[in-house]
């Protein structure tokens, strides 16, 4: 992890447990972490527009909140990364927590009948959601909070896989896909962390914009995002084809994927 502060800046000293390892205010005197900041916007805006085309599909409440969920992980993460303050570290973890619980609920409730609620299952990810959240506060460990999140990483991996080896294979291509990007995103995060001294005395050699390329922490940011975008376009894919829907994969500007559902046909 990164040391103090290299520089004075608008929101003061760090407050935070954790502070990475992008040099504080070397490019803004109003952001921390500049590219750790600005990162976060795929977590914003990608979410919300799929926010906005799951309620113009008229589908389920549950996966406008998982899209929801992942812009709050983002805005929180923006928050944290341009200030260093605690509270504004709260504000990136626990969403965390909160949004893989709805990740969680959509991928195992995929197989159900609509308008159906499994109170079981919310039950226990809510009490997951509300221990975590007592616990991390009291104990602000940031090691706690890696091993819960990871935690519900892997039952959502276990899942994930199942779906695309045992129930719709022709999903394999986007499910691998989303958790290779993660898993790319999970790489670099360890990098940043491990190597920071010698990617901070590589960037004092580089010219700034080329250096912004080693800031990794950005790079966990981005594929990680993407990698969860991934995962909601499959948990989704995967409902309406049991809901006889007809999803389709389309890419917004011939980049970007996106989810069109079409009503089931009339008989």
């Amino acid at each position: 992890m990164a040391p103090a502060a290299d520089r004075e800046g608008y929101w003061g000293p760090p407050t935070s447990t954790l502070e990475w390892c992008e040099e504080n205010y070397a490019v803004s005197y109003y952001i921390a972490e500049f590219w750790n900041t600005v990162s976060n916007l795929i977590f914003i805006l990608p979410p919300i527009y799929g926010a906005i085309q799951t309620y113009k599909d008229g589908l389920e409440k549950r996966y406008l909140a998982a899209y929801l969920c992942l812009t709050a992980v983002g805005l929180g993460s923006w928050c944290f990364h341009m200030t260093l303050k605690y509270e504004m570290q709260l504000l990136d973890e626990l969403p965390m927590i909160y949004s893989c619980c709805v990740f969680v609920y959509c991928l195992y409730e995929c197989f159900k009948y609509k308008n159906t609620v499994n109170y079981p299952l919310l039950f226990l990810l809510v009490t997951y959601s509300f221990v975590v959240s007592i616990v991390y506060l009291n104990l602000k460990e940031p090691v706690f909070h890696q091993i819960m999140y990871g935690t519900l990483v892997s039952i959502i991996v276990l899942r994930s896989v199942y779906i695309v080896l045992w129930v719709y294979p022709w999903l394999r291509g986007l499910g691998y896909t989303s958790l290779t990007v993660f898993l790319m995103g999970f790489f670099l995060w360890n990098v940043d962390n491990i190597f920071c001294d010698k990617l901070r005395a590589l960037r004092e050699k580089m010219p700034p914009v080329v250096g912004a390329v080693t800031q990794f922490h950005a790079w966990w940011h981005i594929l990680t995002g993407l990698g969860s975008y991934l995962h909601i376009l499959l948990s989704l894919y995967t409902r309406t084809l049991f809901l006889k829907h007809r999803p389709k994969v389309k890419f917004l500007f011939g980049i970007w994927p996106v989810l069109l559902v079409e009503p089931p046909k009339k008989l």
